[in-house]
Parts: structure tokens; sequence; C-alpha cells
């Protein structure tokens, strides 16, 4: 009898230290500030109303073993997301978005693809940064596989473009391929043909410094053969 008492008080003394320590680490690990990085399609305000959720969404230590190294299937354009403890009441969130190369409409919604031309997410509303691409015949979508177009090389012409444009610091609003795979750049009302990919880096790198100069105009900038050599371009207004 006495033995059990021992033991008993003993498991109560463990209980209670243990009440303890997690109510010390409620208090001492609630979150006052937080730092979210590598976030393009969310503000930083939507990830913290997404990370910090539940019962214990405002506990950094709840939240780095939570998040630590996750994949994440319920946020749209985010493949997974790390929480990083700097001090007791301080977190970081660091996402990790899906890279997207652009999107096409189909079926009244913007399906993006990534460098591969694999779906990775279809959405109801535009993300600002990714530029629409046209000229592709493909007659469904699936998500999660390849677009099935008829020229799979198109896809390689994309990553090159948006890489470079990216490069360089310019956004398009869309790119139209032709059926010799020329392509068209759009700003508003203002078109580049940019035609084959000869010389495309000295095209989009000397396309940056006149961007300017096309704001507001509705027309199309030729830069067909533009190079080194032959450095003239040309813009054509459209008719009224």
């Amino acid at each position: 009898m006495k033995k059990r008492t021992v033991i008993l008080l003993g498991i109560c003394g463990v209980l209670l230290t243990m009440g303890i320590l997690a109510a010390l680490a409620l208090r001492y690990y609630r979150v006052t500030t937080v730092y979210v990085e590598g976030n393009i399609h969310y503000s930083n305000e939507e990830i913290m109303d997404m990370v910090m959720t539940g019962t214990l969404g405002d506990n950094s230590l709840y939240l780095a073993l939570k998040y630590k190294n996750k994949g994440v299937d319920s946020i749209p354009f985010v493949q997974r997301m790390d929480v990083d403890i700097l001090s007791p009441d301080t977190i970081k969130i660091t996402i990790y978005e899906k890279a997207m190369a652009g999107y096409i409409e189909y079926l009244g919604r913007y399906m993006y693809f990534d460098k591969d031309g694999i779906i990775v997410e279809a959405s109801d509303q535009k993300t600002s940064g990714i530029p629409q691409v046209t000229g592709l015949s493909f007659g469904y979508v699936i998500m999660h596989e390849k677009l099935p177009v008829e020229n799979p090389e198109i896809f390689e012409d994309i990553l090159d473009i948006t890489q470079l444009l990216n490069k360089y610091g310019v956004q398009a609003d869309k790119i139209r391929f032709d059926k010799a795979m020329h392509k068209t750049l759009y700003f508003g009302e203002a078109r580049v043909s940019l035609g084959s990919n000869e010389n495309i880096g000295e095209k989009i790198m000397k396309l940056k410094g006149i961007l300017p100069e096309l704001e507001g105009k509705k027309g199309m900038l030729r830069m067909d053969n533009y190079s080194e050599e032959m450095q003239n371009v040309t813009f054509e207004l459209d008719a009224e």
C-alpha cells in the first residue's frame, strides 16, 4: 500500500511538472512578431492567416513542428513552407511557391503550368507576374499532367523567354505563338513582334529600354530582325 502511494505521488508529481512546463511554453512561446519571405501571390497578412490557425496557432514551438519541411496541398501556388523560431516570441515563415512559366484560359478558368508544361494549379483569379500564353493547340486539360500540345518543344521556348523577361525585369501580359513558333509579346495595347529565337537575348535587352516609350500607345513594335548589326526597330500604330 505504501509503495503504491509513493508511485501515485510520483506520477502526480510528473504530471504536475509537465503541466507547469506546458503552461510556461504556451506563455513564453507566444508569437508577437512574424516575418514572411518568399511570398509573391499572397500578402504577408494572408500567409499569417493561413499558417497561424487553430488553438495553438500563436505558439512558435507548435508552428515550427507543424510546418517543418512540410508540403502544402491546401494552399494554391504554394509547394511547401517552413516556420523558424528566431526567438520565443518571433518566427519567420518561408514560402516556397510552385514554379510557373505561364497560364492558359480553359473553360473559364486560368490553368497555370510549369516549365515542363505540367498543369500545377487552376484558379478563378489571374496572378500578376505570370504571362498568359496563347497560340497553343490542345484538346483537353488534366490537372498535374502535361498540356497535350502538338509541339512539346514549345515549352522550352516559353521557359527561355520567361527567364529572359525575368532577367531584364520585363513583365509581359501575354505571349502569343504562331504556327512557326514566332513570338509576340503584349503590354497593354502595345505589341512587340520578336519573331524567331534568333538574337532573342539582345531583343529583350533592347526592349527593356524601349518599353517606357510604348506606354499608352496602341500598335506593333517590329523587332523580328533585330541584331547587334541591325539595330533598327519600327513601331506601327494601329489604324483608328
